[in-house]
């Protein structure tokens, strides 16, 4: 569950500091959970869950699948096409400029429903 949440959390484009602010924990703690030294308890779950926008479920899903594959190349730098990386930083700074909460969600949404494995 830690690799997940660094996953998301860096797909995101988001730090550790910023995730734990968003979900009321130290940078610490994040790195503790991240890790997996720390146990999750199920609000704590929750509360991770919507700052990175998944369900719960996420957590919990295979890591065998080709989208973790493709983050993990994003994220080290190892994808063969660099405007890719540039164009999901890009993306995701976008998303979080909409500053109106319903019509990022209705962005978020819309995303999700194109995406053929999200």
């Amino acid at each position: 569950m830690g690799e997940r949440t660094r996953l998301r959390r860096l797909e995101l484009g988001m730090n550790q500091t910023e995730l734990g602010r968003a979900v009321g924990l130290t940078l610490q703690q994040i790195q503790k959970y991240e890790r997996g030294i720390n146990r999750v308890s199920s609000s704590r779950l929750f509360d991770l869950s919507r700052a990175l926008h998944v369900s719960v479920s996420y957590f919990f899903e295979g890591l065998e699948n080709s989208r973790s594959a493709q983050l993990d190349e994003l994220v080290s730098g190892e994808v063969e096409d660099p405007s890719l990386r540039y164009e999901t930083r890009e993306l995701v700074r976008a998303y979080y400029g909409i500053s109106d909460p319903i019509l990022r969600s209705k962005v978020w949404d819309l995303a999700m429903a194109l995406a053929p494995s999200a």
